[in-house]
């Protein structure tokens, strides 16, 4: 396993756009360090400060800073495909093939990296959580500071989902751009689908279908934290209470996604005439 992957990290490493996207995929979500410390000062009446504001207490912060991190994977998602893209366009895949290299080591090479930078965003924006939240938490029990670190686990799932998505379709089409854009394809697909069952059935069965899709089911892994916040503000407002909980059933579904892409990647290649 460790071949394989310093074998991609190696040809990461040598590729500056890769080098650039890496970097900024893992710098970018570290802007909430920034957004912790922002102070708005409204015309000298008053003082904004989000990390007064109670968004950065645990148990919040986990789901605050997880769901904010996670729109920022498109970055690494180009790096992805153009993993696939380059492996055609530079006949890298052939020569590795010819040197001994099985199409399997092949696809879990590219696996195996997509795990591993999946696991290093993940620790990353798990220190930068703990310590933004022991900075402005009110609550420092131990008890209260690991509850909610549930969104770390769908954090890590949902990276690997997607990238896992990401390199089925770089094998699909060869051509970053390409799968970069089926990307978008997919996301209008899944919703043109839930469209025609809401027409066909009602929205309840529809909502449920949809949260199979493989886009819909990634992003449900982390619902948006925006109305928890508002929770804790007006706990009394119990119209805007939902489940934001992390449920396993939903990283279950992810997982049959991820082993599914996996899968085709490695059918394809198998299949292809290289």
């Amino acid at each position: 396993m460790l071949r394989l992957l310093f074998l991609e990290l190696q040809k990461l490493w040598l590729n500056r756009t890769s080098k650039v996207l890496i970097f900024v995929s893992f710098i970018l979500p570290f802007t909430v360090l920034v957004l912790s410390s922002i102070k708005i000062n409204f015309f000298g009446f008053f003082t904004l400060e989000l990390g007064e504001l109670g968004i950065f207490n645990f148990p919040l912060i986990w789901h605050i800073t997880t769901f904010f991190a996670a729109q920022f994977k498109f970055f690494f998602a180009i790096v992805v495909v153009s993993m696939i893209g380059n492996e055609y366009s530079n006949k890298t895949l052939k020569q590795n093939l010819i040197d001994g290299l099985s199409k399997k080591e092949f696809i879990l090479s590219k696996f195996y990296t997509i795990v591993f930078f999946s696991l290093a965003a993940t620790v990353l924006i798990g220190l930068a959580s703990l310590l933004i939240g022991l900075y402005y938490s009110s609550y420092t029990e131990f008890n209260i500071i690991i509850e909610g670190t549930e969104f770390l686990v769908a954090y890590f799932f949902k990276l690997v989902g997607f990238f896992s998505l990401c390199l089925f379709f770089g094998m699909l089409l060869k051509r970053s751009a390409f799968a970069l854009a089926f990307l978008f394809i997919l996301y209008i697909l899944e919703w043109i689908i839930f469209g025609l069952i809401v027409w066909q059935a009602n929205l309840d069965i529809a909502e449920k279908i949809q949260n199979f899709f493989p886009l819909k089911s990634m992003y449900k892994l982390i619902d948006e934290p925006f109305r928890r916040v508002v929770m804790t503000k007006f706990p009394d407002k119990t119209e805007i209470a939902y489940d934001y909980a992390v449920h396993w059933h939903e990283i279950g579904i992810v997982l049959f996604w991820t082993a599914l892409f996996i899968f085709l990647s490695y059918r394809l290649l198998k299949k292809r005439d290289l």
